[in-house]
């Protein structure tokens, strides 16, 4: 717990300054600031105890109770922002609650196999791309759309659906890979940048033009594309997709599908269907699923990943 409470306070503080700069970039008053300030801290407080071994330990001891406590956590950081900005709807919130029930018991109900697995992929997936929590979650004011609270207590549910009730083993979770996870992500990171810069170069959807600051940036940038992006993209895709398939398609068959798979999520990208960037996705899933396959785990894959997306970020444009 105490190392739990020491990561707390570093998150509310880091999140209070980008809170605050949030507020002032899209001029949001201190009624609307605050209420969605609370509500996202919550909600990666609540992601950050996964993050945590022995916390995950208590969690799992919580037994039967844990389904129903899992399901009114999802409604938790929506009531704080909707109830006290004014957009709360009856409707959005027993929606809510029936996702939300989906994504814990459906573990519960089906019986643990890979097409159960496969499925329950299939849903997590529909649910995002079909863009389902756009409006339920409703912006308090005018601005950007705060959906993006929505997709992050799915990935949690999701995440901890796998982990508590479906207990699939072989994922290799954490937040924080070992020297040998290090190395193996660097690795693969290396082999993939050459194909991956010739790949942009050629489809001409992006040019080399180093974001401002980028030096200082990219260590933040990382790190938040390593707990967010990666962990959870990761975790689906190569620690239950690709780990599912392999039972049935053995293991390059399952690394070959499960990099299609990846691809295929990123048609919409900019537009829809974006080829080019989704066959780029496709050969970076494959470098991101042999690091799985190296390091025993998502942790490895999770450092390619998260290296590839902070140099797309930070160095083209």
């Amino acid at each position: 717990m105490q190392a739990y409470l020491i990561a707390l306070a570093v998150l509310w503080i880091a999140g209070c300054i980008a809170g605050y700069s949030y507020s002032q970039r899209f001029a949001l008053g201190f009624h609307v600031a605050v209420p969605l300030a609370a509500a996202f801290l919550l909600e990666l407080s609540l992601y950050a105890m996964l993050a945590f071994a022995e916390l995950r330990r208590r969690i799992d001891r919580l037994g039967p109770r844990l389904p129903p406590l899992l399901v009114s956590s999802a409604l938790a950081p929506y009531l704080v922002y909707a109830l006290a900005t004014g957009v709360f709807r009856w409707q959005a919130a027993f929606a809510l609650l029936a996702l939300a029930a989906v994504a814990v018991f459906w573990f519960r109900v089906l019986p643990h196999r890979p097409a159960a697995d496969l499925l329950y992929l299939a849903v997590m997936a529909a649910v995002v791309l079909g863009d389902l929590f756009e409006p339920l979650y409703a912006p308090p004011a005018p601005g950007p759309p705060v959906d993006v609270l929505g997709r992050l207590m799915w990935v949690r549910l999701g995440v901890a659906s796998v982990l508590f009730i479906r207990r699939m083993d072989g994922i290799g979770f954490g937040f924080w890979p070992n020297f040998r996870e290090w190395r193996i992500g660097f690795l693969y990171y290396i082999g993939f940048l050459p194909l991956g810069f010739l790949l942009t170069y050629l489809f001409q959807f992006a040019r080399f033009h180093p974001a401002a600051g980028w030096p200082w940036k990219a260590p933040l940038t990382f790190l938040g594309f390593l707990w967010l992006v990666a962990l959870s993209e990761e975790f689906f895709f190569r620690g239950v997709l690709q780990r599912s398939l392999a039972q049935w398609l053995g293991r390059h068959g399952s690394l070959a599908v499960a990099s299609l798979a990846f691809g295929a999520v990123h048609l919409p990208y900019r537009q829809f269907p974006n080829w080019e960037f989704a066959a780029l996705a496709a050969v970076a899933g494959w470098f991101y699923g042999k690091a799985f396959l190296d390091g025993n785990g998502i942790r490895a894959a999770m450092v390619t990943h998260a290296l590839v997306v902070t140099t797309w970020r930070t160095l083209l444009r």
